[in-house]
Protein backbone atom coordinates (compact mmCIF):
# COMPACT_ATOMS: atom_id res chain seq x y z
CA UNK A 1 0.00 0.00 0.00
CA UNK A 2 1.25 3.45 -1.01
CA UNK A 3 2.04 5.91 1.83
CA UNK A 4 -0.33 8.31 2.94
CA UNK A 5 0.38 12.28 1.04
CA UNK A 6 0.69 14.90 3.72
CA UNK A 7 -1.80 17.50 3.85
CA UNK A 8 -2.51 20.41 6.13
CA UNK A 9 -6.41 20.62 7.00
CA UNK A 10 -7.46 24.45 7.10
CA UNK A 11 -10.98 24.73 8.52
CA UNK A 12 -13.20 27.75 7.69
CA UNK A 13 -11.39 28.46 4.43
CA UNK A 14 -13.99 29.77 1.92
CA UNK A 15 -12.89 34.01 3.06
CA UNK A 16 -10.90 35.80 5.32
CA UNK A 17 -8.10 34.78 7.62
CA UNK A 18 -8.71 31.23 6.28
CA UNK A 19 -7.99 32.51 2.57
CA UNK A 20 -5.19 33.79 3.29
CA UNK A 21 -4.02 30.73 5.77
CA UNK A 22 -4.39 28.72 2.42
CA UNK A 23 -2.22 30.89 0.68
CA UNK A 24 0.35 30.93 2.55
CA UNK A 25 0.73 27.08 3.22
CA UNK A 26 0.10 26.69 -0.40
CA UNK A 27 2.79 29.28 -1.01
CA UNK A 28 5.17 27.39 1.20
CA UNK A 29 4.67 23.67 -0.58
CA UNK A 30 2.32 22.37 1.90
CA UNK A 31 -0.57 20.37 0.10
CA UNK A 32 -4.06 21.50 1.80
CA UNK A 33 -7.34 19.71 2.27
CA UNK A 34 -9.30 23.16 2.44
CA UNK A 35 -12.56 22.78 4.95
CA UNK A 36 -16.02 24.71 5.11
CA UNK A 37 -19.56 24.73 4.62
CA UNK A 38 -19.47 26.95 1.05
CA UNK A 39 -18.84 24.10 -1.56
CA UNK A 40 -18.56 26.94 -4.14
CA UNK A 41 -16.32 29.29 -2.52
CA UNK A 42 -14.02 26.39 -1.37
CA UNK A 43 -13.36 25.36 -5.20
CA UNK A 44 -13.05 29.11 -5.96
CA UNK A 45 -10.15 29.38 -3.27
CA UNK A 46 -8.67 25.77 -4.84
CA UNK A 47 -9.11 26.81 -8.31
CA UNK A 48 -6.97 30.61 -7.27
CA UNK A 49 -4.40 28.41 -5.74
CA UNK A 50 -3.93 25.98 -8.77
CA UNK A 51 -3.76 28.79 -11.06
CA UNK A 52 -1.07 30.67 -9.42
CA UNK A 53 1.06 27.42 -10.28
CA UNK A 54 0.67 25.35 -7.09
CA UNK A 55 -1.08 21.94 -6.68
CA UNK A 56 -4.63 22.28 -6.70
CA UNK A 57 -6.02 21.84 -2.80
CA UNK A 58 -8.46 19.17 -2.18
CA UNK A 59 -11.59 20.65 -0.50
CA UNK A 60 -14.20 19.02 1.73
CA UNK A 61 -17.60 20.84 2.12
CA UNK A 62 -18.78 20.24 5.56
CA UNK A 63 -21.04 22.22 8.02
CA UNK A 64 -18.82 21.74 11.20
CA UNK A 65 -21.70 22.61 13.36
CA UNK A 66 -22.60 19.04 12.77
CA UNK A 67 -21.69 16.64 15.88
CA UNK A 68 -20.12 14.01 13.60
CA UNK A 69 -18.11 16.42 11.24
CA UNK A 70 -14.57 15.20 12.93
CA UNK A 71 -15.30 12.32 12.39
CA UNK A 72 -16.29 12.75 8.93
CA UNK A 73 -13.12 14.92 8.12
CA UNK A 74 -11.20 11.93 9.85
CA UNK A 75 -12.96 9.24 7.60
CA UNK A 76 -12.79 11.59 4.23
CA UNK A 77 -8.79 11.54 4.87
CA UNK A 78 -8.51 7.79 5.20
CA UNK A 79 -10.64 7.64 1.83
CA UNK A 80 -8.46 9.97 -0.24
CA UNK A 81 -5.10 8.35 1.20
CA UNK A 82 -4.33 11.40 2.86
CA UNK A 83 -2.50 12.24 6.58
CA UNK A 84 -2.54 15.24 8.25
CA UNK A 85 0.85 16.82 8.87
CA UNK A 86 -0.51 20.48 10.04
CA UNK A 87 -4.41 20.86 11.71
CA UNK A 88 -5.28 24.88 11.01
CA UNK A 89 -8.65 25.80 13.40
CA UNK A 90 -9.53 28.70 11.93
CA UNK A 91 -13.54 28.15 11.67
CA UNK A 92 -15.88 30.47 14.23
CA UNK A 93 -17.47 33.00 14.51
CA UNK A 94 -18.62 35.53 16.99
CA UNK A 95 -21.43 37.77 18.04
CA UNK A 96 -22.13 41.08 19.86
CA UNK A 97 -24.51 41.85 22.08
CA UNK A 98 -25.76 41.78 25.62
CA UNK A 99 -25.63 37.53 26.47
CA UNK A 100 -28.91 37.63 27.74
CA UNK A 101 -30.92 38.58 25.48
CA UNK A 102 -29.20 37.12 22.26
CA UNK A 103 -30.55 34.11 21.12
CA UNK A 104 -28.95 30.99 23.36
CA UNK A 105 -28.72 28.41 20.57
CA UNK A 106 -26.59 30.50 18.51
CA UNK A 107 -24.32 30.91 21.33
CA UNK A 108 -24.57 27.44 22.36
CA UNK A 109 -23.69 26.91 18.57
CA UNK A 110 -20.72 29.01 19.18
CA UNK A 111 -19.08 27.60 21.54
CA UNK A 112 -19.21 24.49 19.89
CA UNK A 113 -18.02 25.63 16.79
CA UNK A 114 -15.58 27.87 18.48
CA UNK A 115 -14.24 25.35 21.25
CA UNK A 116 -15.65 21.83 21.04
CA UNK A 117 -14.41 21.13 17.53
CA UNK A 118 -10.92 23.14 17.64
CA UNK A 119 -10.73 21.03 20.55
CA UNK A 120 -11.13 17.39 18.76
CA UNK A 121 -9.39 18.33 15.58
CA UNK A 122 -6.34 19.48 17.89
CA UNK A 123 -6.23 16.03 19.43
CA UNK A 124 -7.78 13.44 17.33
CA UNK A 125 -4.74 13.90 15.06
CA UNK A 126 -1.52 13.84 17.26
CA UNK A 127 -0.65 11.06 16.23
CA UNK A 128 -0.05 11.63 12.63
CA UNK A 129 1.29 15.03 13.85
CA UNK A 130 3.89 13.81 16.00
CA UNK A 131 4.63 11.03 13.47
CA UNK A 132 5.35 13.51 10.55
CA UNK A 133 6.71 16.62 13.15
CA UNK A 134 4.22 18.88 12.03
CA UNK A 135 2.05 21.26 14.04
CA UNK A 136 -1.67 22.60 15.15
CA UNK A 137 -2.27 26.28 14.73
CA UNK A 138 -5.03 27.46 16.56
CA UNK A 139 -6.80 30.93 15.65
CA UNK A 140 -7.85 32.40 18.93
CA UNK A 141 -7.89 36.34 18.90
CA UNK A 142 -6.87 38.96 21.25
CA UNK A 143 -10.28 39.15 23.03
CA UNK A 144 -9.22 36.13 24.35
CA UNK A 145 -7.06 38.09 27.25
CA UNK A 146 -9.83 39.78 28.86
CA UNK A 147 -13.23 39.13 29.84
CA UNK A 148 -15.74 41.30 26.98
CA UNK A 149 -18.93 42.60 27.56
CA UNK A 150 -21.33 42.62 24.56
CA UNK A 151 -19.36 39.87 23.39
CA UNK A 152 -19.32 37.79 26.63
CA UNK A 153 -19.65 34.09 25.21
CA UNK A 154 -17.19 34.96 22.26
CA UNK A 155 -14.78 36.17 24.45
CA UNK A 156 -15.13 33.34 26.64
CA UNK A 157 -14.84 30.84 23.99
CA UNK A 158 -11.07 32.59 22.48
CA UNK A 159 -9.82 32.45 26.12
CA UNK A 160 -10.64 28.51 26.09
CA UNK A 161 -8.30 28.36 22.84
CA UNK A 162 -5.74 30.74 23.87
CA UNK A 163 -5.55 28.52 27.65
CA UNK A 164 -5.81 25.17 25.67
CA UNK A 165 -3.44 26.01 22.39
CA UNK A 166 -0.85 27.20 25.64
CA UNK A 167 -1.02 23.83 27.76
CA UNK A 168 -1.05 21.77 24.39
CA UNK A 169 2.65 23.62 23.05
CA UNK A 170 4.09 22.04 26.66
CA UNK A 171 2.10 18.95 26.29
CA UNK A 172 2.99 18.37 22.46
CA UNK A 173 6.44 19.43 22.53
CA UNK A 174 8.30 16.43 23.58
CA UNK A 175 6.40 14.81 21.17
CA UNK A 176 8.14 17.15 18.24
CA UNK A 177 4.24 18.57 17.69
CA UNK A 178 4.11 22.38 17.45
CA UNK A 179 1.22 24.30 18.89
CA UNK A 180 0.50 28.18 18.34
CA UNK A 181 -2.35 30.23 18.84
CA UNK A 182 -2.71 33.20 16.59
CA UNK A 183 -4.52 35.90 18.38
CA UNK A 184 -5.28 38.93 15.88
CA UNK A 185 -6.90 41.74 16.83
CA UNK A 186 -9.86 43.44 15.05
CA UNK A 187 -9.36 42.12 10.64
CA UNK A 188 -11.55 43.46 7.60
CA UNK A 189 -13.39 40.59 7.16
CA UNK A 190 -16.78 38.85 6.97
CA UNK A 191 -16.64 37.60 10.64
CA UNK A 192 -17.39 41.59 11.26
CA UNK A 193 -20.51 41.29 9.13
CA UNK A 194 -21.26 37.86 11.05
CA UNK A 195 -20.65 38.77 14.46
CA UNK A 196 -22.99 41.88 13.58
CA UNK A 197 -20.57 44.93 14.06
CA UNK A 198 -21.03 48.54 12.95
CA UNK A 199 -18.18 50.36 10.66
CA UNK A 200 -15.99 51.53 13.33
CA UNK A 201 -16.28 49.50 16.15
CA UNK A 202 -12.73 49.58 16.38
CA UNK A 203 -9.95 52.10 15.97
CA UNK A 204 -7.96 51.56 12.70
CA UNK A 205 -4.84 51.72 14.38
CA UNK A 206 -5.66 47.91 15.71
CA UNK A 207 -7.06 46.53 12.35
CA UNK A 208 -4.48 44.46 10.38
CA UNK A 209 -4.74 42.63 7.33
CA UNK A 210 -5.68 39.29 6.54
CA UNK A 211 -2.75 37.94 4.38
CA UNK A 212 -0.21 39.68 7.56
CA UNK A 213 -2.15 37.78 10.14
CA UNK A 214 -1.63 34.40 8.14
CA UNK A 215 1.83 35.42 7.48
CA UNK A 216 2.80 36.01 10.83
CA UNK A 217 0.75 33.13 11.94
CA UNK A 218 2.25 30.63 9.71
CA UNK A 219 5.93 31.95 10.77
CA UNK A 220 5.35 31.34 14.43
CA UNK A 221 4.03 27.80 13.99
CA UNK A 222 6.68 26.29 11.76
CA UNK A 223 9.26 28.55 14.46
CA UNK A 224 7.37 26.84 17.44
CA UNK A 225 6.07 29.84 19.01
CA UNK A 226 3.32 29.32 21.53
CA UNK A 227 1.55 32.73 20.93
CA UNK A 228 1.46 35.01 17.88
CA UNK A 229 -0.05 38.38 18.47
CA UNK A 230 0.07 40.77 15.39
CA UNK A 231 0.64 44.24 16.01
CA UNK A 232 2.23 46.52 18.74
CA UNK A 233 -1.20 48.06 19.56
CA UNK A 234 -2.91 44.43 19.78
CA UNK A 235 0.36 43.26 21.83
CA UNK A 236 -0.22 46.00 24.34
CA UNK A 237 -3.61 45.20 24.79
CA UNK A 238 -3.31 41.81 25.78
CA UNK A 239 -0.31 43.17 28.31
CA UNK A 240 -3.01 44.75 29.74
CA UNK A 241 -5.33 42.32 31.83
CA UNK A 242 -1.39 41.49 33.82
CA UNK A 243 -1.14 45.50 34.91
CA UNK A 244 -4.48 46.54 35.73
CA UNK A 245 -7.26 45.38 37.71
CA UNK A 246 -9.77 43.37 36.90
CA UNK A 247 -12.90 45.70 37.24
CA UNK A 248 -10.68 48.47 35.31
CA UNK A 249 -10.75 45.92 32.78
CA UNK A 250 -14.26 45.42 32.46
CA UNK A 251 -14.92 48.98 32.59
CA UNK A 252 -12.36 49.69 29.38
CA UNK A 253 -14.11 46.97 27.44
CA UNK A 254 -17.51 47.95 28.41
CA UNK A 255 -16.65 51.41 26.64
CA UNK A 256 -14.27 50.03 24.06
CA UNK A 257 -17.39 47.76 23.05
CA UNK A 258 -19.46 50.65 23.40
CA UNK A 259 -21.93 48.99 26.19
CA UNK A 260 -23.15 52.13 26.39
Amino acid sequence: MADPKLVTIITGASAGIGVALADVFADRGHSLLLVARRAAQLKAVASAIEARGRPQPQVLALDLAQPDAPARIEAELRARGLAPQFVVNNAGFGMVGHAATLDRGEQLAMIDLNARVLTDLSLRFVPSLAEHKGGILNVASVAGFMPGPGMAAYHATKAYVVSFSEALHRELKPRGVRVTALCPGPVDTEFQARAGMPDGYFPRSFSRSADRVAREGYDGLMRGRRIVIPGTDNRVTALLPRLLPRGMILWIMRLRLREG
